[in-house]
């Protein structure tokens, strides 16, 4: 679920992008993973959905090695896109789902970006 204000634009980087609607501090928590919200399942989970669908869950969650399970921000979180230099990072060391924070200030109108490498479990490297 995210915690701070955003909107959707088209993004530089991919399609479209999260953009921050308000001022985050260095440090704020911009996500953390809400059960009662956000959606968990298994790859047995997906193997069983008909495949549009299949597909389609596939496109917008991901696939986290910590928990080794598809997660599926219900909200516009499934937006963020990747960056090799990112200015939101996963904190691990308190949940097993994390908690994204900003790694510095990000101004309203930044694009909001994350590096995939330390969350998904590869596969949106092999486009799966």
């Amino acid at each position: 679920m995210l915690l701070v204000k955003t909107k959707l634009n088209l993004s530089p980087i991919h399609g479209i992008g999260l953009f921050a609607d308000q001022f985050i501090a260095a440090g704020a928590t911009t996500w953390r993973f809400e059960p009662n919200f956000d959606i968990e399942k298994t790859a047995e989970d997906i193997a069983a959905m008909p495949e549009h669908i299949r597909l389609w869950f596939k496109h917008y969650a991901y696939l986290d090695w910590h928990v080794n399970a598809f997660i599926l921000c219900v909200d516009d979180a499934r937006f963020i896109n990747h960056s090799d230099d990112p200015n939101v990072q996963t904190d691990y060391s308190a949940h097993a789902y994390g908690t994204d924070f900003a790694l510095r200030d990000i101004q309203p109108g930044e694009e909001i970006t994350i590096d995939y490498r330390l969350i998904e479990k590869d596969n949106w490297l092999s486009g799966n």
